[in-house]
C-alpha cells in the first residue's frame, strides 16, 4: 500500500496577512463580531491547499505562470503560488473581486 504523501505547508506572506487585516477592519467597522469569523472563514478555506495544492485555477492572463487563484469566498480571490520542493503554498495576496490583480 503506497504511504500517503506529506501535506503541503501552508504560508501566510505579510502582504497577504496585510490584506486580510484590512478586510477584517473594514466589515469590523459596522460588525466586529462578524469581521473576525469571516477572517477565520477565508482562512480555513486555504487549509485544502495543504492537500491538493492545484486546487485552484491558473493565473489570468498576463500573470506569472506559477500564480494560481483560489476563490475563497463570492467576492474574495486568494492568489498564490506552489513550490513543489519544498512542499510549501504560499499565500501571496488576498484581493476583492473589485480590485486590480497583484
Amino acid at each position: 500500500m503506497a504511504k500517503p504523501k506529506t501535506p503541503y505547508r501552508i504560508v501566510w506572506r505579510p502582504i497577504a496577512e496585510a490584506d486580510l487585516d484590512d478586510i477584517v477592519d473594514y466589515i469590523a467597522q459596522d460588525n466586529p463580531i462578524r469581521a473576525e469569523e469571516f477572517g477565520q472563514e477565508l482562512r480555513a478555506k486555504v487549509l485544502p491547499l495543504a492537500q491538493h495544492p492545484k486546487l485552484g485555477r491558473t493565473g489570468r492572463p498576463g500573470l506569472p505562470a506559477v500564480l494560481r487563484e483560489l476563490v475563497v469566498h463570492r467576492n474574495y480571490i486568494v492568489f498564490y503560488r506552489v513550490l513543489d520542493e519544498t512542499r510549501t503554498v504560499e499565500i501571496l495576496r488576498v484581493k476583492h473581486t473589485a480590485q486590480q490583480t497583484p
